[in-house]
Parts: C-alpha cells; sequence; structure tokens
C-alpha cells in the first residue's frame, strides 16, 4: 500500500498489487468467509469485520481480497470489498477507516480538523480506559487550540436508501460516545466521525431500530457540544479515499 495526492488535492490509499477478484459464497463464524476465485476453486479468507454486516452479504455477487506475505498468517487473503445487487461498493474492511480518516485530515479534505500539526493514533484517553481513534493536538506556543479527540465509525449499512450506523447492538460505540462527552466537559474538542464505506449511501443516521440506546446516546452527545461529521469514501480494487462530506441526521 502507498500513497499519493490525485488533482483534487486528496490523499489516496493506493492498494498494490491491486485487489484481486472472486466471487462470494458465505461469510461465517464471524471472521471467515468462502469465496470462489476466478479459476473456479474455492478457498477460505479472513473477514475483517467484528459487525452483523448486514445488507452487505451479496451471496453470488463479486467480492476482492488483498494478499499478505506473512508466513504466520493460517488466511492469507482478507475480504476488502464487496459489491452489492445494485452495482454499489462496499468497503468490508473497518480497519480502513482510521487510515482513510488520517489521509483525509493530513490532505486537508475534512475542513472541520484542520489547524493542527500533531496527530497520533491509538491513544489511551477517558474514565472507561478507551484509546481513541486519533488525537490531534495544536503545538502552536500562541493561543493553542484545544485537543481534539476523534474518534471514528465506518458506516455501510444501507436500507431504503437512508446510510445507518450501526448494524447491531454496540455497547462498545456506547463507551465512546459518553468518553467523548467526558472530553468535550473537561474543556477538550470531541469529535465523531462516520467514514462512509458505501457508494450507495449519501446520509448517515443513528439506526435507533437496531441500537436505541445509541442513538439516544448520540442525541445527547450533540447536545452536549460533541461534533458529529460523516464523509464518504471513493473506492475501487485500486484505491480508496475520503471525497467529500455528507449529512448527518439527528
Amino acid at each position: 500500500m502507498c500513497h499519493y495526492f490525485n488533482n483534487r488535492g486528496s490523499q489516496v490509499m493506493e492498494f498494490s498489487p491491486s485487489f484481486q477478484q472472486g466471487k462470494l459464497i458465505k461469510r461465517y463464524k464471524r471472521f471467515l468467509t468462502d469465496i470462489e476465485l476466478e479459476d473456479g476453486s474455492l478457498v477460505t479468507i479472513h473477514c475483517p469485520n467484528t459487525g452483523s454486516m448486514k445488507n452487505c452479504l451479496f451471496e453470488g455477487e463479486r467480492v476482492w481480497f488483498s494478499t499478505s506475505d506473512n508466513p504466520k498468517r493460517k488466511y492469507s487473503r482478507t475480504w476488502e470489498l464487496a459489491e452489492s445487487d445494485q452495482g454499489h461498493l462496499i468497503g468490508i474492511n473497518t480497519g480502513r477507516a482510521n487510515q482513510l480518516a488520517e489521509d483525509a485530515i493530513k490532505s486537508g479534505v475534512i475542513t472541520e480538523l484542520q489547524g493542527y500539526g500533531y496527530l497520533k493514533r491509538e491513544v489511551k484517553y477517558g474514565s472507561e480506559n478507551s484509546r481513541i481513534d486519533i488525537l490531534l493536538r495544536d503545538e502552536s506556543s500562541v493561543s493553542p487550540k484545544p485537543d481534539c479527540y476523534v474518534e471514528v465509525k465506518s458506516c455501510t449499512l444501507l436500507e431504503e436508501g437512508q446510510g445507518y450506523f450501526p448494524d447491531s447492538v454496540t455497547t462498545r460505540g456506547q463507551k465512546h460516545l459518553r468518553e467523548l462527552m467526558e472530553m468535550v466537559a473537561l474543556g477538550h474538542r470531541g469529535v465523531l466521525l462516520f467514514v462512509v464505506q458505501h457508494t450507495g449511501i449519501d446520509s448517515v443516521q443513528a439506526a435507533a431500530h437496531i441500537d436505541p440506546e445509541y442513538a439516544q446516546l448520540l442525541i445527547k452527545a450533540h447536545q452536549s457540544g460533541v461534533e458529529i461529521f460523516a464523509y464518504c469514501a471513493e473506492m475501487s480494487p485500486n484505491h480508496s479515499f475520503l471525497i467529500k462530506s455528507c449529512p448527518v441526521k439527528l
């Protein structure tokens, strides 16, 4: 994997080599997926997604995977992209979301998170012993900005034209909202950033029909000063990058 800037100024995550293609047979045991390769052979690959993957599992449709040369891995292939029955691309690897967010901050695409000279990932914080996905800090000596704590969530659930988060009950996500509210109460910035890894989603909303507690906490967090943004990704088997903001419906 490498990075470059495109002609729109976005920092692009380029996959080298490009992802290989197969056909989805089934996902099972949470982290395993069987696919059919283009030569007709069947293989088991790793599924890097802990969610329910609701409306992301389209058996018989195309999928794309990366391959690792690490000899210690039991499954060398990792599921990266899926194609819906409507032709939308879906980012299956939730671990990509944090890198997409970091790249978009550094390249200036996420305009709300500019003006910080320091960026660090996975920093311990909060009274519930969490790790913030991205910590931004202004290192200027004159009137520095408050520290900015950014929690990143990958959004892939599309239902009747609307994007939703989460796709299953998330006590971990509820904890993160409480931690962000705590940071705001201490005088810092708290930011929840939805990274939309689904080309059919153009707005994000809390999935109250799936996790009503999370939906209520999201409203409370917003009222408490937590900033909530969503940015959509452009994706292909060759590259991925955040391209534009989209509305969050509260």
